[in-house]
């Protein structure tokens, strides 16, 4: 008997492979199409900011760069002018999974880890030496603060120096008590600094304060006249009080849990890519505080100053006052309250008004 020649089951094989690639090629790249799907993610970003500003203009800008650095693995949405609702809101969806980020007001991020605000003590700041000494060594720690409390900060932003405008001149604190003075909800830094002054605030949302100006519910708000531009809430007001009650930031911040599935690559972008943004945007912020001034004359906005120097120490003392108080009610970090009180005193040291 002759031995059975190998070369049918070969050619056998020859004509089953492209059955067995018809068959399964399909199923094959399904495969690789689903891997690189599940490795894409796009973020989406809430925001009250309007659409339009500059800070938004600059962030799609960044998100824009990170979707080809990372050849569109992570993109980044935007859903400006609180289309998603106002930060509690914000907030909530972003637990739920609906949202995975959002640029929240410090007080709103307060919720959850109160040294946030830390920065808008009233009357805390004199001046933006002050506030880039304490920044570049306290904003880490306050990145890591909210790392523990499952948000990735990727950008803390200059917001200003918010300034109390309002339909009628306050060129003392008296003059406050018959107004009807907005503060943001929740906002209990705020909220007790008035008390001490006597005066009984209205806790409304950002997305509230326009209409509320409009309807009288409110007559006097403290912002930064930027935002103030932004917001259109500079129509409804006559007067602004040169005197710079608190010094405000924005954070940028996504959901912790999405941001570490994210490839070490891929996080290191996002990071460097909205940081840059964010200083950009601060460079900015001190050009166009003083431009939105400048609009805000042109407007027709009167710029009244305190009545005496006694009454501008009467506003520091208040401000003392309140931080006595919010300290022994143990709302932040002993710790970090103190490493921001010794900052200011070295640069203050270092740096001594002219008499």
């Amino acid at each position: 008997m002759q031995p059975r020649s190998t070369f049918l089951p070969t050619l056998n094989l020859v004509f089953l492979l492209p059955t067995f690639l018809l068959t399964f090629l399909p199923m094959f790249l399904l495969i690789l199409l689903l891997a690189g799907a599940a490795q894409a993610k796009t973020l989406k970003i809430a925001t009250v900011v309007p659409d339009g500003s500059t800070w938004l203009v600059e962030m799609r800008k960044a998100g824009a760069e990170i979707e080809a650095r990372t050849e569109g693995r992570v993109k980044l949405k935007f859903y400006p002018g609180g289309v998603m609702g106002n930060e509690k809101t914000v907030l909530r969806k972003m637990r739920a999974g609906q949202l995975q980020g959002g640029a929240f007001t410090s007080g709103a991020l307060a919720q959850i880890y109160p040294d946030a605000e830390l920065y808008s003590l009233p009357l805390l700041f004199r001046s933006y030496g002050e506030v880039d000494h304490v920044r570049k060594h306290m904003d880490q720690s306050i990145r890591d603060g909210l790392a523990k409390k499952g948000f990735e900060a990727l950008a803390i932003s200059d917001s200003g120096f918010a300034y109390v405008m309002s339909q009628r001149p306050v060129r003392e604190v008296g003059d406050l008590k018959g107004a009807k003075v907005w503060i943001v909800e929740g906002d209990l830094m705020s909220e007790v600094a008035f008390d001490i002054a006597g005066v009984s605030p209205i806790p409304l949302p950002i997305a509230d304060v326009y209409t509320a100006l409009q309807t009288h519910l409110i007559d006097t708000v403290a912002a930064p006249p930027m935002a103030t531009i932004a917001f259109q809430w500079h129509t409804k007001v006559t007067y602004l009080t040169e005197v710079p009650l608190m010094y405000l930031v924005g954070i940028v911040a996504v959901d912790r849990k999405v941001f570490d599935k994210l490839s070490p690559g891929d996080q290191k972008i996002l990071r460097e890519t909205i940081a840059a943004s964010a200083t950009r945007l601060d460079a900015d912020s001190r050009i166009g505080e003083e431009n939105a001034k400048q609009a805000l004359q042109n407007q027709g906005i009167e710029f009244v100053t305190a009545s005496s120097a006694a009454e501008v120490q009467r506003w520091h003392d208040i401000s003392a006052q309140a931080l006595v108080k919010l300290r022994e009610m143990g709302r932040y970090s002993e710790t970090m309250i103190s490493e921001l009180l010794r900052l200011i005193e070295e640069y203050r040291v270092a740096h001594p008004e002219p008499r």
